[in-house]
């Protein structure tokens, strides 16, 4: 516990504080609440009820206990919670299933949720490595199922599609007042981070021309989420998932208000999401009223909107993939890559202008001080500490300008041929998907959006489409250097969080006993308390 009594003792102590790491238990893919189990054994459960974890509500900037409030104030514990709430097993008590009042039977063209799996918790399908926020489940979205991905980077991912649609519209509007200026049509090309999406035609009427536009819907937004890009936020994505895949409704205002025809304004979430009904189709909420009962299982109000603040608010502030043990035959794969084009969609760094996290993780194979794994992480503080005259003072995000580094994506969606064409229920086929992000993808097998390629030659042969010119020239590798590009790949990975040492927690690096998670080291953002400990936290 650290406790800090005013502005001067926070600046002085904040860099040195932030990342001390707290002994806390270890969590594993799902966790228990100590409220609702016994024994009580340490380790692996959660000590606050979910009543205790949603607090005093959203709240605002000054009611302390308030999703907001900590997202401002002391974001670590706001961190800490989501990662809580994404691990924790729901019960029915609580409205876990069914997701419709007849659960399993109904048009499933109308209700895709009717095909997927139904489960307990966030980390079911997403608790690979242990205690992450990673890969795993196997779901049925589609009639050719749906292998879940890892959701490490994932506010990154979001940023990234934020700035470019934004740079895309600033494009078309540039376009336009320049038609309507000189009487005639003018043609731009749509380009954002190196990054080509075709061209639009303005005409001096105002009306725009979109056939030429490449990538994207014609409404230039980059929709990063789910495989066809089909959302454009942690947050539609978080409501979704609790609704689809545990039967959780969400009275979400903050989504209701942005899909309210009757509002016009531009509604931003604690996380710094901004959504604007004008410009964007935005998936509404299951229910907008906390009485509700959407799902007619006796329960309302299921997941308070405070929880998907910190749910969301912890997913922007995920780790982003680490780099395993690279090899001067692997770092030869990725110029191979370039040379026979996979970079060409697979971008492999990309820069962000307005960073919205609270803290950044670098991890990297150290044979010296990584213990499990050979992994150690580097964090560092991202914001300022704005002293308002309050109690606690506000930790805002620096806002500064960032490279992501081995992302590999373009975020533009493309067709790769037949091999990776997936059905729709209603018998129609999805021919364009988003460039996966090939961070992570050393850990992450099976591959492809179903999963169905057993390790990454294989998933590389099956490109075809826009990429067939590039994976004929990979199977005309010689032996050596297609095994350059695999061990290339294979170095970018994924890790446990409670099993990798770090800055927050080095562990002993000679240990002899690994098992023990004091001695094995840990990433621990929990640990930025700014505000005294409360039970459980």
């Amino acid at each position: 516990m650290i406790l800090r009594s005013g502005f001067l003792s926070i600046s002085i102590f904040v860099l040195s504080s932030l990342f001390v790491f707290l002994p806390l238990s270890t969590s594993h893919a799902q966790l228990t609440d100590e409220v609702q189990t016994f024994p009580n054994v340490p380790g692996g459960s959660i000590g606050k009820s979910l009543e205790e974890q949603v607090g005093s509500g959203t709240g605002d900037e000054f009611t302390p206990g308030s999703s907001k409030y900590l997202i401002l104030r002391d974001p670590a514990r706001s961190i800490r919670r989501g990662r809580q709430l994404f691990q924790r097993k729901f019960t029915q008590d609580q409205g876990q299933g069914p997701r419709v009042s007849n659960d399993s039977t109904g048009n499933i063209q109308e209700n895709r949720a009717l095909g997927a799996g139904l489960t307990d918790s966030c980390a079911a399908c997403h608790g690979r490595p242990r205690g992450a926020a990673g890969f795993g489940g196997d779901v049925a979205t589609r009639p050719d199922s749906r292998d879940a991905p890892h959701l490490f980077g994932l506010g990154l991912i979001e940023m990234l599609a934020d700035e470019i649609t934004k740079d895309l519209r600033s494009i078309r509007g540039e376009a336009i007042a320049m038609a309507e200026g000189r009487g005639t049509p003018v043609t731009s090309k749509l380009e954002s981070k190196g990054i080509g999406y075709g061209s639009i035609t303005a005409n001096p009427d105002g009306t725009v021309d979109t056939s030429e536009v490449k990538g994207v819907n014609e409404d230039l937004r980059v929709r990063p989420f789910f495989h066809q890009g089909g959302t454009i936020s942690i947050r539609e994505f978080i409501i979704g998932a609790f609704k689809d895949e545990m039967g959780l409704q969400t009275p979400d205002p903050i989504l209701c208000l942005a899909t309210d025809p009757d509002n016009p304004e531009v509604v931003i979430t604690p996380a710094g999401m901004e959504f604007d009904p004008e410009l964007d189709e935005i998936e509404r909420p299951p229910v907008c009223d906390a009485t509700e009962d959407g799902d007619g299982d006796g329960v309302v109000n299921e997941i308070d909107p405070a929880l998907v603040d910190h749910m969301e608010f912890y997913l922007l502030n995920y780790f982003k993939p680490g780099t395993g043990k690279m090899t001067r035959h692997a770092e030869r794969g990725v110029k191979i890559m370039e040379d026979i084009g996979c970079t060409g969609c697979h971008i492999q760094n990309l820069r962000i202008e307005n960073d919205r996290r609270v803290a950044d993780v670098e991890t990297e194979f150290d044979p010296d001080r990584g213990i499990f794994n050979r992994l150690y992480a580097t964090a560092k503080e991202l914001f300022d500490v704005i002293d308002d005259g309050e109690e606690h003072p506000q930790l805002q995000p620096k806002g500064e300008s960032f490279v992501v580094e081995n992302v590999f994506t373009d975020l533009k969606r493309h067709d790769l041929g037949p091999a990776f064409h997936e059905r729709e229920y209603d018998g129609t086929m999805v021919t364009e998907f988003v460039t996966e992000p090939l961070w992570g993808v050393g850990s992450s097998a099976p591959y492809g959006h179903d999963g169905r390629s057993i390790n990454l030659e294989e998933v590389i042969l099956r490109h075809g489409g826009e990429a067939e010119k590039s994976k004929r020239a990979f199977a005309r590798l010689n032996p050596r250097q297609q095994e350059m590009v695999i061990k290339y790949l294979q170095a970018l990975i994924l890790f446990p969080p409670d099993d990798t040492a770090s800055n927050l927690n080095p562990g002993n690096p000679g240990t002899n006993n690994p098992q023990d998670p004091s001695e094995h080291g840990s990433i621990n953002l929990g640990a930025l308390f700014q505000i005294e400990s409360e039970g459980g936290e």
